[in-house]
């Protein structure tokens, strides 16, 4: 692979060493990089910009994966990222995961501050309070892209948006969606409400349910939905903040749903509220 370096980089490179060190969560901060594996992440990575800078900064990749995924390095390259080539021992040195692609992206922090999101006026939008495990926080954040959300926000009580398992689960929706992150609860929800957006809470003990909220066309206008902690839902406090706490309605014998599944169904149900008759966007796009 003649575009990248010509031999393998050592395993005692400080290159590695600092890529290596982005697992933990310390260092991410301090340098605000994170990394992005395997071909889809690194993909979208290379074809994302925030604040007229590439995101994808630098790239290790074997010499298989390298020569599989050529368009991937071109890409990289053409946004003016370092690309190393690495032998599968410095891959595995740098992934988190049990079996790497051979592709690993450093990537910059990408987040966008909450002021923004709010400017934008959004119609749809993920709130994730107490949310802890960062599968868990992946996959809404994928959920809330595949629904057509326009933003997601992480509380300052949630996972770290950048760790490795999240931006994995998330299946490169990262890069699609603004995010949020560390904004207290409270001041998401007012942020929210003086923006002109409803503000619901999903909790399976909610007063609400919501097939009657669909059947009573209560959810075409502006609505951000707040999801809680995988365990325990949400406190108290939290549901109060909340203009409706709504359930997603168990017709079956399951106990309850997993969070990013009622995090679906949830979203799902305010996007085609409002794409039809009398909903936001239809208003307001048509």
């Amino acid at each position: 692979m003649t575009s990248a370096s010509p031999e393998p980089i050592s395993p005692r490179s400080p290159r590695v060493s600092a890529a290596r060190r982005l697992a933990k969560r310390n260092f991410r901060g301090k340098e605000r990089l994170f990394l992005a594996e395997g071909p889809q992440a690194v993909r979208e990575a290379a074809a994302h910009r925030a604040g007229g800078e590439a995101t994808l900064v630098e790239l290790f990749a074997t010499v298989e994966a390298a020569e599989r995924y050529a368009d991937i390095i071109g890409e990289a390259r053409a946004v003016g990222a370092r690309v190393h080539l690495a032998d599968e021992q410095v891959i595995e040195d740098i992934s988190t995961t049990v079996t790497p692609q051979g592709l690993v992206g450093i990537c910059r922090f990408l987040d966008t501050p909450f002021e923004e999101i709010l400017a934008a006026r959004p119609k749809l939008v993920a709130v994730l309070a107490h949310v802890r495990d960062p599968g868990n926080a992946g996959t809404v954040l994928r959920c809330a892209d595949a629904a057509g959300a326009d933003a997601v926000v992480l509380t300052d009580a949630s996972v770290d948006l950048y760790n490795p398992k999240a931006v994995r689960a998330s299946v490169g929706s990262l890069f699609h969606l603004p995010v949020a992150v560390g904004v207290p609860v409270e001041q998401a929800v007012a942020g929210l409400k003086d923006a002109g957006v409803r503000i619901l809470a999903a909790d399976g003990a909610g007063d609400d349910d919501l097939d009657d909220e669909l059947d009573k066309q209560t959810m075409g206008g502006p609505t951000a939905w707040v999801f809680g902690n995988e365990a325990w839902g949400l406190p108290e406090e939290t549901r109060e903040l909340a203009d409706a706490v709504v359930r997603v309605p168990i017709h079956g014998k399951a106990e309850s749903l997993n969070l990013a599944t009622a995090a679906a169904v949830c979203l799902y149900a305010s996007a085609r509220a409002q794409r039809a008759s009398g909903g936001c966007r239809s208003v307001t796009e048509s």
